[in-house]
């Protein structure tokens, strides 16, 4: 009975190979799935199938999908120095595994004429009669590689039990290997999507893209141009409306920080006991809510530019800390007591005379002149005419594409109402009224009653409007005779057409209401 006790608690060779390799498939399931890195985790289990069993040498060999060659991943053990570990499908043993998806074994090395050795030559194992198995790494059906390993040769070794076993390994393998394509694939997908975005929007916002032809439009291309490639704290000043976000893109799109982060705070827009905790960001317990620690926009803007819009309605408080940041490029967050630096370019706006907040205590002096390093005034829409009309035919143009509009210009008595108005929305009032124009016109070209109310009065456009219906009729047949001439290019004939009556009668309103023909002939 005892005897049979001790056979009992004494485990056979074959039972202990069990054990041996499902400790292998454990470990090597664990060193698979404790790392991101593909390379560290196929040599940890090289490593253990060379501790485990015996072997000599493990090598994981995959195929490259630019080249479409055979290379070495990883490998364990004797492997020889400067040898070649790159080869094509078909090509000795492994090469053959890759190729037929099939596994290879090779019981006696020293006897099979065909054995390509290509990842060890090493003078020292010439001497060692080796086996040799390779099996494929599969995945959905498409061999990705192959992994192989050396055994001492041994004449009772069951190769079929051990390459089964092996495949089992190369199934754990090509399941990391495709999660690691997967992610690679996935990471360079999100790398070229950004590089996209940001070439986007770097030539959306090259201040050369920016509408206007204007003289004090030209002068603030020259600032910016001056000021882009520096990293001095840059105020923008102007009416609400006239693009001063536009202008804050522009100077970081064509700076050296370019390629980092372009973070916007709108200073107005969050109350003023939370614009503290959101520049500067807050320690875990700093106040009632604070359940962790949070970056604030400062961190967050690390390197690139941080644009602080309506500044001016910045609180004493955090204009104190503000000024804190400018002079000596360093903060705390909210609640912390560590110093961090901030390694960014300011760019503030506002619509707020600074002038006066200063002498009424509202906004530090010297805050100011942190701030007031190189100033921009972006100029209303009604000190620049002359870029009206070439605004109108861009909110024209991107309007149309947005709505699936196939609206193609503006009439002329339209374009007169545009460039008559004062516009005191400056530019945002101006795409607005645009927008309108677009959705409500049923044909292909804007007319001035598609324009909005305020616009065809004479107390907001500050013109003398014709009131009578009777003047309201001639305008507009004015108009439609005009736009028929354009479309035309001066041709009365076709341009009678196109209004469905006689050339004669077309004659007779373009004499009666005085239209040179001629000059729509070009």
């Amino acid at each position: 009975m005892s005897s049979q006790v001790a056979q009992w608690m004494e485990p056979d060779e074959a039972h202990a190979g069990e054990v041996r390799k499902l400790s292998t498939l454990l470990e090597a399931s664990q060193a698979l799935s404790a790392t991101l890195d593909l390379h560290a985790g196929l040599t940890r289990v090289l490593e253990i199938l060379v501790r485990h069993h015996g072997s000599v040498r493990g090598a994981v060999v995959l195929q490259n999908e630019n080249t479409g060659e055979v290379e070495l991943e990883a490998s364990a053990g004797a492997i020889a120095a400067g040898k070649r570990v790159r080869f094509k499908i078909g090509e000795g043993v492994i090469g053959q595994v890759v190729q037929s998806g099939k596994p290879m074994v090779v019981p006696r090395v020293s006897r099979e004429p065909m054995f390509v050795n290509r990842l060890s030559d090493r003078p020292e194992l010439r001497e060692q009669e080796l086996s040799y198995i390779a099996v494929p790494i599969t995945v959905d059906k498409k061999t990705l590689g192959a992994v192989s390993i050396d055994l001492r040769f041994k004449a009772d070794r069951d190769y079929n039990r051990m390459s089964k076993f092996l495949g089992v390994v190369g199934s754990m393998i090509a399941q990391a290997v495709r999660v690691h394509r997967l992610i690679q694939a996935d990471k360079q997908r999100l790398v070229d999507e950004n590089t996209h975005l940001r070439n986007e929007l770097k030539e959306r916002y090259d201040f050369s893209n920016i509408i206007g032809t204007s003289g004090p439009m030209r002068q603030v291309y020259e600032q910016i141009a001056q000021v882009a490639r520096t990293n001095t704290t840059v105020l923008l000043r102007g009416e609400s409306g006239t693009g001063k976000e536009l202008i804050a893109h522009a100077i970081h799109y064509n700076s050296a920080r370019a390629k980092k982060p372009f973070i916007k705070v709108s200073c107005a827009a969050l109350p003023h006991d939370l614009i503290e905790s959101e520049l500067f960001g807050y320690e875990k317990g700093a106040f009632t809510g604070a359940h962790g620690t949070k970056k604030g926009r400062f961190e967050a803007a690390e390197g690139g530019t941080l644009f602080l819009d309506e500044i001016g309605e910045l609180n004493l408080a955090t204009q104190v800390k503000l000024l804190r940041v400018l002079q000596e490029r360093e903060f705390e967050r909210l609640g912390g007591t560590e110093t961090i630096r901030a390694n960014i370019r300011l760019v503030a706006a506002t619509n707020k005379d600074l002038e006066k907040a200063i002498a009424a205590g509202e906004f530090r002096e010297d805050l100011y002149y942190r701030l007031n390093v190189f100033s921009i005034f972006t100029p209303p829409l009604r000190e620049r005419k002359p870029d009206v009309l070439l605004l109108a035919d861009y909110f024209l143009e991107k309007f149309s594409r947005e709505h699936g509009k196939s609206v193609k210009r503006i009439s002329t008595p339209a374009i007169d109402m545009l460039t008559s108005y004062h516009w005191p929305g400056n530019v945002r009032e101006l795409a607005n009224v645009m927008e309108r124009a677009i959705v409500v016109c049923d044909a292909q070209v804007v007319h001035a009653h598609h324009l909005p109310p305020t616009l065809q009065t004479a107390e907001s456009t500050g013109t003398n409007q014709t009131s009578t219906l009777r003047d309201s009729m001639d305008a507009f047949e004015k108009d439609a005779l005009l736009d028929s001439l354009k479309s035309a290019r001066g041709n009365r004939a076709k341009a009678a057409r196109l209004l469905g009556t006689t050339e004669r009668i077309f004659n007779y309103r373009v004499r009666k209401y005085g239209i040179d023909w001629r000059r729509f002939k070009n």
